[in-house]
């Protein structure tokens, strides 16, 4: 059932049901890229900080090789999944372009973003309902996680241009992010923090989304596996 358009996505207050929100390529990028930053955060920390020797003779162990090539392959499944996510939000229902537009120049989407705020310190009794995402977590998935995303991407590419060398499909995509940044060693740095900065995220997003199914009465983990946002009494 697709519901009608209210102002900011929001339901209203009596509003029950289930209503499809989250379309199966949203959901499917959805699991593919959290599966993908567990591993991307993992062996990153791995490589950061290596691992001491192994016992053994060294012909038989490829330890941190392993742990490079599994922190290449998610890399691959985390742009080139963002990618078709971008793409797929041309195709899609309004919901999968919520990530990429803030509409700032709604007085009523500050409006809202001030109670979601007081809501999440406890200082609103009742919470709105959301078709989508409501505007707190618009901001913070814009600002966390989109443009923590294109950071990881771009410091992540052009780490990856200087393994290959100069004149390398690496080096002509990403090799002008390094002279930008300044010097490797500082593209590395901002490379690990970006991780921390998608990693708090995901710790909030977690938070949030449980946070919503209990005490919210409208289904937040649920929906992102079936697609359908349920409002209860």
């Amino acid at each position: 059932m697709e519901n009608s358009d209210t102002e900011m996505g929001a339901a209203p207050e009596n509003e029950m049901g289930a209503f499809y929100i989250y379309e199966a390529p949203v959901r499917l990028w959805h699991w593919i890229n959290a599966a993908s930053i567990l591993v991307l955060a993992g062996t990153g920390l791995l490589i950061a900080h290596p691992l001491p020797s192994v016992m053994g003779e060294a012909s038989h162990h490829f330890v941190m090789g392993d742990i490079r090539f599994a922190h290449f392959i998610s890399a691959w499944l985390f742009g080139g999944g963002f990618l078709i996510r971008i793409l797929w939000s041309f195709f899609g229902n309004k919901y999968s372009r919520e990530l990429f537009h803030l509409p700032l120049k709604d007085g009523s989407w500050w409006r809202s973003l001030g109670f979601e705020v007081r809501w999440n310190l406890f200082l609103e009794k009742r919470a709105r309902k959301y078709y989508g995402h409501n505007p707190m977590a618009q901001l913070v998935m814009f600002t966390f996680f989109l443009l923590g995303t294109l950071l990881m991407i771009l410091t992540g590419g052009a780490l990856y241009a200087e393994a290959l060398g100069g004149g390398s499909w690496a080096d002509h995509l990403f090799g002008w992010v390094t002279p930008l940044v300044g010097q490797p060693q500082d593209l590395r740095t901002l490379h690990h923090l970006g991780m921390w900065i998608i990693l708090v995220f995901v710790v909030g997003h977690i938070y949030m989304a449980i946070r919503e199914d209990i005490v919210g009465r409208q289904t937040s983990v649920s929906t992102m596996i079936s697609g359908y946002r349920i409002f209860r009494k």
